[in-house]
């Protein structure tokens, strides 16, 4: 009996589609809509920014034909030795230093309070989760109306209310901005380690407490192990997140005062290439944001997110 075999050519072409489509080409049929979208929203901007960048780029009428030379790293150059862009980048490691660390503790803390059998717990979950749904500016009214300089929390703290107040002194308001983005984001996080809490299987606190462990130890020894790969995706959603701050020093400080005490590079970035018509430094700002968030998510997956 003669088995038949398909010919070289056709057993090449099989072997590339295999290549191109995988072993599963219906899902890859379902994943390239997201390729696509995330091409044409993320990668085409970048590299255009990119380009952008190493040119004397400005902006033109539509359909007009104008020169952008190439200048290489002057864009570059100029923004390094621009003190409110150092500053900018200053602000917001003072932002993420506050805020990563307060967001996963935070976050991991009330997950786990809620995660356990307590009254109206359905109802503390819908309320931590409120202020992540609601629009920016009518939450950022609500911390204007307490934190401004006759505010309800400077009328209760009375003689220790700070001088300038919160958001108009310059060694308090990128902390001020800091603490708020955590309140206002803390549900979502909270959602993430309470999905991840659900994976901890109950016989590894059952032995725990079988070796004498009390709460806190169990806390530690069983809960914080067992959600590591969400402090990992917290702390790099965090971190990210953080680096592209926009709105709430935009709104909160009226543009990221006083005098660039909470400007962040994104508001930079928006001041220079939007506000002040100089797009090819404002790219420039935004390919230097994204290698530092790039080297920063790296070390911190290298930290955080290693094995035990």
């Amino acid at each position: 009996m003669t088995v038949l075999s398909a010919p070289p050519s056709a057993r090449r072409r099989a072997g590339v589609l295999d290549r191109v489509l995988g072993k599963q080409p219906i899902g890859t049929a379902f994943v390239t809509p997201y390729v696509v979208f995330l091409a044409a929203v993320f990668a085409y901007p970048l590299g255009f920014a990119v380009y952008m960048s190493f040119h004397d780029y400005f902006f033109a009428a539509p359909g007009a034909i104008v020169e952008r030379p190439f200048v290489g790293f002057e864009n570059y150059a100029a923004v390094l030795s621009d003190p409110a862009v150092r500053r900018a980048f200053g602000n917001v490691g003072i932002f993420l230093l506050i805020n990563v660390p307060l967001t996963v503790v935070l976050s991991l803390g009330l997950a786990n309070a809620l995660n356990a059998a307590i009254r109206w717990r359905t109802f503390f979950r819908v309320s931590y989760y409120v202020p992540y749904v609601t629009a920016s500016v009518a939450v950022v009214g609500v911390w204007l109306f307490l934190f401004n300089s006759n505010g309800l929390v400077n009328s209760v703290l009375g003689p220790l209310a700070p001088d300038p107040s919160w958001l108009v002194n310059s060694n308090l308001a990128m902390p001020t901005v800091a603490i708020y983005v955590t309140w206002k984001q803390l549900g979502f996080f909270i959602l993430l380690y309470l999905a991840a809490l659900q994976n901890v299987s109950k016989d590894l606190y059952e032995a725990a407490s079988m070796d004498g462990a009390g709460r806190w130890k169990s806390f530690w020894n069983v809960t914080v192990p067992g959600v590591r790969p969400a402090t990992t995706l917290v702390v790099l959603l965090a971190t990210v997140t953080g680096a592209n701050l926009f709105t709430e020093p935009y709104l909160l400080t009226g543009g990221g005062g006083p005098d660039g005490a909470s400007a962040s590079p994104v508001l930079v970035m928006y001041q220079r290439g939007i506000e002040q018509g100089n797009p090819d430094i404002g790219a420039a700002i935004g390919v230097l944001l994204v290698i530092g968030v790039l080297i920063l998510a790296l070390i911190e997956r290298r930290f955080v997110g290693k094995e035990e």
